[in-house]
């Protein structure tokens, strides 16, 4: 039976969970970002434009958060202390952040296929995927977005946005789930795969220790 002091204190320690959270954000969002050489970073009302070698990002920001540019760092500040804002404040600040390395360095995510005759290739913006099924998938890649193939095997997901090269990261991935049982398929390099048990392995356990 659950007592009324359970459910306050589930409670309490849900409010103070969100409360590390905001203040986690809000700490965030109060350090200076660094703008590196080469990079331009304009601000028109409440729209961020972020230039560099690789490319321009924009972004509109909420009417509660401020940005300033000063020199060579972007200051992001809040008008007020609500939860909401706090939260918004440390999003922003990682938003803006996210856009200046992207357009300095690119972003990158890294996938390997793993199986008997798994392989990629590419054929100029199509990513060409074989992994088992009957026919080879293709992939187009994105406004923003390049695949890069190395040994066959190993895939590089590369572009200035983030979220995007997350995204399209994730959707490649799902072209072939790896298999709970051998570890084939699609996965990110350095991904740790657990495995099941099969049934043939359960049934020669079982066996074994009924013989005994």
């Amino acid at each position: 039976m659950v007592t009324l002091a359970q459910i306050q204190n589930a409670k309490f320690k849900i409010k103070s969970r969100e409360e590390r959270i905001f203040k986690y954000m809000s700490r965030i969002g109060s350090a200076p970002i660094t703008i590196p050489t080469g990079v331009e970073v304009l601000k028109t009302g409440k729209t961020m434009s972020v230039t560099g070698p690789k490319g321009n990002l924009k972004i509109d920001t909420n009417p509660a958060i401020e940005v300033e540019v000063e020199g060579n760092q972007v200051i992001v500040k809040r008008k007020n202390d609500q939860k909401k804002v706090k939260a918004l404040h440390g999003l922003t600040r990682s938003l803006i952040a996210n856009m200046i390395a992207g357009v300095n360095t690119l972003w990158s995510k890294n996938l390997e296929l793993v199986g008997v005759g798994f392989r990629a290739q590419v054929a100029g913006e199509k990513l060409i995927l074989n992994v088992g099924y009957s026919h080879p998938v293709e992939l187009i890649a994105p406004e923003g977005i390049t695949f890069e193939v190395a040994d066959n095997t190993k895939i590089k997901v590369s572009g200035i946005d983030k979220q995007l090269v997350g995204q399209v990261a994730a959707n490649l991935k799902k072209v072939r789930i790896p298999d709970v049982y051998k570890g084939k398929g699609i996965r990110y390099q350095g991904e740790y795969i657990r495995k099941k048990v099969g049934k043939s392995a359960k049934v020669g356990v079982a066996g074994a220790v009924g013989t005994k």
